[in-house]
This record gives C-alpha cells, structure tokens and sequence, in this order.
C-alpha cells in the first residue's frame, strides 16, 4: 500500500514536470513536422484528457532527434471534447496534410481517439498504425465517480466506449502499451487481438517516459 501510494505521487509529480515543460516551450508545430534529415513514416501524436499538445513534447523531441516528423493538433485544445468529435478532427488533418503511412502514437483517451479515426475516419487508409500508451480501451470503473463529464466518459457502460470494445477490425494494427499497474485503469489496457506490451514503469503518466517504450517507438518506426 505504501508503496502504491509513493508511485502515485511520482506519477503525479511528472504530470506536473510535464505541463511545465510544454507550457514553457519555445517549440512549435512547424518545427517538429521538418526533422534536418527525415526517416521513416510521419508520427501523429493523441493526447490524453485534458492534455494539451505540448503535453507530449518530450516524447516528440525525441523521435524528432530521430529523423521523425512528427505532427501535433493543436486544434484539440486540452482534449476534453467528445471522441468522436476529436475523432473527425484528426481524421480531417491526415486529409489536409496529406499524410500517408501514418503511425499514431497516443496517450489514455488518445488510443480511443485513435482507434475511432482508424475505424470512421479513415476511409483512404492512411494510418498504418497506432501505438497507444495506458489507453482505456475497455473504459474505468473510476470514471463514474468524477464530476467532469469528460473523464466520465470513460465508464464503461458509456456508449462510445461500448461500440469500440465491440470493434475488432482495427485491432491487429494497434500496440497497446500499458504499466504494470495504472492507478486510473484497473482493469489494464490490454487490446483483444491487438499487441500487448507490459511496461516496467508504474503509473498513468511515468510510462511515456518509459526506455522501453522510446525503444519500441523506434523499432516500429524502423529508424535508428
């Protein structure tokens, strides 16, 4: 119990590192999309709930170091509108930038957004792929408890959360990377007929950072 309770905090003191870092940045859009020697396919990164794009800048400096080009939505604001609407916004980017062998990498409520694009969103098959960090694929028993209707809509009686779980065809394209123990999702992010990669890293937020995860970002992006 105590130490649950000791990761707990540290994975609420990196949320906090994390929003410092994106609120403090210099770095823009633009910069991340135009790596000084591109490789592999595009990475279009999903943040979770109440994630601004800039939530997710370390995990983009680094495939950005790597020769990724790597495209962020703004126009998400801080991730708290429905799913299927911030589905149809992603959807509508990959046509206006014209992106093709697309891979999604995403955060919590970002795989369900993901998954949604894939399945309704995407009728030309541009993303080739997603990996999804601590999703909550089949929902949380927690959500019913929390005021915000945006994280309640993670229960898992919710409608939207219902039809995906239901959904299989996207499924053999998703990596579903998750910790070992995530305080938000008891249930585990595991994906039926998907990937499953345990991490070793405790938390909801701490496996971003995860070497493990960089390492497999990497390898499905096939860059050095």
């Amino acid at each position: 119990m105590v130490q649950r309770a000791w990761w707990l905090v540290r994975d609420y003191a990196f949320v906090l590192r994390w929003q410092a870092a994106g609120a403090t940045t210099r770095t823009g859009p633009d910069a991340l999309r135009t790596p000084e020697h591109p490789s592999g396919p595009p990475v279009v990164l999903v943040p979770g709930v109440y994630e601004p794009w800039q939530f997710l800048l370390p995990l983009a400096t680094v495939l950005h170091e790597h020769g990724v080009r790597v495209h962020v939505l703004p126009e998400l604001g801080i991730n708290h509108r429905p799913i299927p609407d911030q589905a149809t916004l992603l959807g509508r980017y990959l046509v206006e930038q014209d992106l093709r062998d697309v891979v999604l990498v995403a955060h919590s409520k970002g795989g369900l957004i993901g998954k949604l694009a894939m399945l309704r969103e995407d009728p030309d098959d541009r993303v080739a792929s997603m990996v999804a960090v601590n999703t909550p694929f089949a929902g949380s028993v927690y959500a019913r408890w929390f005021p915000a209707a945006a994280v309640r809509a993670f229960k898992p009686t919710d409608a939207t959360i219902v039809a995906l779980r239901a959904e299989l065809a996207v499924n053999h394209r998703i990596t579903s990377a998750f910790s070992f123990w995530d305080p938000h999702i008891p249930a585990s992010s595991s994906l039926d007929g998907g990937v499953d990669v345990v991490l070793d890293t405790p938390g909801h937020f701490r496996p971003l950072a995860d070497p493990r995860l960089q390492e497999l970002l990497l390898e499905r992006l096939g860059v050095p």
